[in-house]
């Protein structure tokens, strides 16, 4: 008999724009999520800011509420002087080494995943070919490497739809850069809205990189959350059990008008009616 299909449910806290910080982890585990995921620009201006005093009390709250922080997205969000594909030998530098620290920004927070999108920071500049910003983002990520292993946080690559980005648009090109890395602590992140940008279909893809993907956030197209759209999640989740994804599954909304408490809910409620008549 095959085992059910019982996700893992965390949510991507910016949402709780205005909220301190125990309010976010308490309401967040009522509703029945069990992680939660962080965006850095919210715990400080730079991963730096953040004292290790003020990391251990943020895990601290988050563990009282019952929620494990899963780890860290929107990277380089609201950050200055950092750029994955640049030319500029001494500014891939610095993004390097403040990867690192958000490495262990992760790693002190109790994480074990980062999301890498910040499509501001990696669109192709003037005069860069696509040639060489994937060998500069290579550069970058290289450097990345040894604390990933050392701290047990893994990097997931999140293609982004043509609109956000010109740079790593595709499940395929995110595949490639992992493979050029050649390390297991650099993996894949998909993103329904942004799947929903390719030609194929998002089950197909499911599919197609499961021995890469190492993180997955549920949204719609409409930049709501799960079931308050028109994409229908369960051939999505079908495809997910039926290739064994034992992942986090975390809600990330862009679109915040219905309310924090109203998208929290409708998400969770409609991803646990999807996944219980996944056979």
């Amino acid at each position: 008999m095959t085992q059910p299909f019982q996700p893992r449910y965390a949510i991507c806290q910016e949402l709780f724009v205005g909220w301190d910080w125990q309010k976010q982890c308490e309401f967040t585990a009522e509703c029945g999520y069990k992680g939660v995921e962080i965006a850095p620009f919210t715990m400080g201006a730079t991963a730096t800011d953040v004292s290790a005093v003020q990391r251990k009390e943020i895990r601290k709250t988050a563990e009282q509420a019952g929620l494990e922080i899963i780890g860290l997205h929107w990277l380089l969000a609201k950050t200055e002087g950092f750029y994955l594909t640049t030319n500029d030998a001494e500014v891939r530098q610095k993004t390097t080494d403040y990867f690192i620290e958000l490495t262990r920004l992760c790693a002190d927070l109790g994480g074990s995943l980062m999301v890498l999108g910040s499509p501001q920071q990696r669109n192709l500049l003037p005069g860069v070919s696509m040639e060489q910003a994937n060998q500069n983002a290579l550069d970058v990520l290289s450097g990345v490497i040894p604390e990933l292993e050392k701290t047990g946080v893994t990097l997931c690559l999140e293609p982004l739809a043509r609109t956000e980005t010109d740079f790593m648009i595709t499940c395929a090109q995110g595949a490639d850069m992992i493979h050029r890395l050649g390390s297991p602590s650099v993996r894949l992140h998909q993103d329904v809205k942004a799947m929903s940008d390719e030609a194929t279909p998002i089950p197909e893809l499911i599919h197609q990189f499961k021995d890469l993907t190492g993180h997955f956030h549920a949204n719609d197209v409409n930049l709501r959350g799960p079931g308050m759209g028109d994409v229908d999640f369960a051939p999505i989740f079908q495809a997910l059990a039926d290739t064994g994804y034992d992942g986090w599954i975390s809600v990330e909304v862009f679109d915040y008008s219905p309310g924090a408490e109203t998208i929290a809910r409708e998400s969770i409620e409609y991803m646990r009616k999807i996944a219980a008549n996944v056979h």
